[in-house]
């Protein structure tokens, strides 16, 4: 009943809280609908005020976002932002009002996700967890992927919001689906860029151009996405920037992947071989730079 009320109203202001690399340019992705109003919320003035310039408008607080806004997004940089924003000292969650849609559109755990879900529902409003994937680039061209776990009529309410933000939208099913979906999605990524790794440390021992190898398996069975961008674009080049996907992050990814295997006992060693390799990378101190720069610590 709680869903078919909601279909009624429409989205008029929404609220984004967390402009990172990510959540900046998705968030002006979203002004250019200029039938909403766009609220947006940072502990970086300067983000903050970024955003003002592209036309949206900055509150003074968290509080202030979910007060005024009809559909509230949270990109946060992982669960322990997630849990503390929603269950922290200021219990942002025990004090939303009726009929809010909140969506998050950060990677965390599903069970954190399933948890919140309770609690909004309890209070009259509407949740669905929304992780993206992709590069920055699509963040900025507004072609993410993103998995969505929510009630199906949530997910048809939001899904012109997430239109302006993503090209591949996936309805995986409920609550917390959307998160599952993107932390196995992760691990195999990192799994294979570690075989990305492995394949070009041979090549160059051999003299072969790590460049031409992957365009050569790029036409293969060994081609993926992973290759055509990890691969080609990084690993081959040597290139790992910041700011970008760290090595750090995607520990914190993968330990949430390993978390959902040790609950029932399963053995991942393909996922404990790249969780190695990223703690080396951060403890030698490249824990900021992109992600494949493990390919520097196999050895």
């Amino acid at each position: 009943m709680k869903c078919e009320i909601m279909i009624y109203r429409e989205i008029q202001n929404i609220g984004f809280i967390g402009l990172g690399v990510m959540g900046s340019p998705m968030c002006k992705n979203l002004i250019k609908n200029k039938n909403w109003n766009i609220l947006v919320h940072d502990l970086d003035r300067v983000k903050e005020k970024d955003l003002q310039n592209q036309g949206a408008s900055i509150a003074k607080n968290q509080e202030e976002v979910f007060n005024n806004s009809d559909m509230v997004i949270t990109c946060l940089p992982g669960g322990d932002f997630v849990r503390d924003l929603y269950f922290g000292d200021k219990q942002l969650v025990s004090k939303l009002a009726s009929k809010k849609l909140i969506v998050d559109m950060s990677t965390s755990q599903p069970d954190l996700m399933i948890e919140l879900n309770k609690h909004i529902i309890n209070k009259g409003s509407y949740f669905a967890d929304a992780p993206i994937a992709r590069t920055r680039q699509a963040a900025k061209d507004g072609t993410l992927a993103i998995m969505v776990g929510s009630d199906k009529i949530v997910y048809e309410k939001i899904l012109p919001v997430l239109e302006y933000m993503g090209k591949d939208i996936m309805y995986c099913g409920q609550v917390g689906t959307g998160q599952m979906t993107k932390i196995l999605n992760n691990m195999i990524l990192f799994e294979t860029v570690v075989a990305l790794s492995e394949a070009a440390n041979i090549a160059e021992k051999y003299d072969i151009n790590v460049k031409d190898l992957f365009k050569n398996i790029s036409k293969c069975s060994g081609d993926s996405f992973a290759l055509r961008n990890h691969g080609l674009k990084s690993i081959a080049e040597d290139y790992y920037p910041t700011p970008a996907f760290s090595s750090e992050y995607a520990l914190k990814d993968l330990s949430y992947a390993l978390d959902l295997g040790k609950t029932h006992k399963l053995n991942l060693p393909g996922a404990n071989s790249a969780k190695k390799l990223l703690e080396a990378s951060i403890k030698n101190g490249d824990k900021d730079l992109y992600f494949p720069v493990i390919k520097k610590h196999l050895s």
